[in-house]
């Protein structure tokens, strides 16, 4: 498969263009530095709020793929990140691509029906704004219901989630909370990736979230 991926030097980016990559996906890795975040990957510069741009390295392409994260220079990242998942539907809409893969956030799931993670007492104030910023774009996602709207599908990781071991073993919910038996909620980057090029070969979660955890 031809994919696009933005965000792509991040440290799930580059972990999802490790992944693909190594399953012998054709990777086109999209940042704002244009650096290639893994040896023969080909790499460029764009901004994923240009629809035009996206629309126009999107074209031919299989999938599209967004690793990007809000904004983390102390503002208020809300409304920028939102409006830089507008312009990647728009690109890819335009370009005609069916399929959407997103990185999203863990504050939307629900530790109980109706109740967000980050709605909880305790939840790090630090975390918040981002938190929140990702849990407005899953709201708009769930407002795509257009027939020329891409199919996506938004992945939300463990509350944890940092560089460690590639396993291939891990649980993939949906909504839910999830948490271990010692009651941690944790993912590896590299699992993350697993599971998101699973769903990117596999399609099961059209249009909707999926979450991973071990």
């Amino acid at each position: 498969m031809k994919l696009v991926l933005f965000g792509a030097t991040g440290m799930v980016g580059s972990r999802i263009a490790t992944e693909a990559s190594a399953r012998g996906h054709q990777v086109l890795a999209v940042s704002r530095s244009g650096q290639s975040p893994v040896p023969g990957v080909t790499a460029t510069a764009a901004d994923a709020t240009d629809a035009a741009k996206v629309a126009d390295l999107a074209r031919g392409a299989d999938a599209v793929a967004s690793a990007c994260v809000p904004p983390r220079d102390g503002s208020d990242p809300r409304g920028p990140f939102l409006a830089l998942n507008e312009g990647l539907v728009a690109g890819v809409r335009t370009a005609g691509v069916g399929r959407l893969l997103v990185v999203g956030g863990a504050g939307s799931l629900e530790v109980a029906p109706g109740q967000a993670l980050s709605d909880q007492p305790g939840f790090p104030e630090a975390y918040l704004p981002e938190a929140l910023a990702h849990r407005d774009a899953l709201a708009y996602y769930r407002t795509l219901d257009d027939p020329d709207d891409p199919d996506w599908t938004y992945v939300s990781p463990a509350a944890e989630i940092a560089p460690g071991k590639r396993t291939g073993r891990f649980r993939v919910g949906g909504d839910e909370f999830m948490t271990d038996d010692q009651g941690r909620s944790f993912v590896s980057a590299e699992d993350y990736a697993v599971a998101f090029v699973d769903e990117l070969e596999q399609h099961a979660h059209p249009r909707t979230r999926m979450s991973v955890a071990y």
